[in-house]
């Protein structure tokens, strides 16, 4: 079954792509929660004409996804967490504890966009992948330290 993303799905693709999925997925999950349409003949020529219009505002948001990537360069975040007498942390690091670190930086980046490369689970030094844009993706490397 073929489908027109209406917005990025993690794993899938991103916004208007034409994806192919199984169909029970499309018609029970991608659909129902308004992240797909079925890729008819007509919503074929709609999403044509939407990427059209929206090509100059593409090379905005891509422009402003590099800026965000080139701000972040090579930083190195701190992470505080809480921690036993082994080093081992209390609870997880969360994406969300990574945002507010960028927060304190005066970089703004949403939660969602952020996946850890492997979870942290000790003090020490980790990184962690931003998908600002479908073209532009940004390793950020950060230390948790004990609290």
């Amino acid at each position: 079954m073929e489908v027109f993303l209406k917005d990025d799905v993690k794993g899938l693709g991103y916004k208007n792509d034409l994806v192919t999925v199984k169909p029970g997925y499309g018609r029970n999950y991608l659909m129902p929660q308004g992240l797909a349409v079925l890729a008819d003949k007509t919503n074929k020529k709609i999403v044509a004409e939407n990427v059209r219009q929206a090509a100059h505002k593409a090379d905005k948001v891509k422009g402003d996804a590099q800026a965000i990537a080139d701000q972040i360069g090579d930083m190195v975040l701190e992470v505080l967490a809480k921690v036993g007498e082994s080093g081992k942390i209390f609870g997880r690091v969360t994406t969300l504890q990574l945002s507010d670190a960028l927060k304190a930086k005066g970089i703004e980046v949403d939660r969602k966009r952020l996946s850890f490369d492997s979870d942290p689970t000790s003090v020490g030094e980790y990184t962690a992948s931003a998908d600002l844009h479908r073209e532009v993706k940004h390793k950020i490397r950060f230390n948790v330290v004990a609290e």
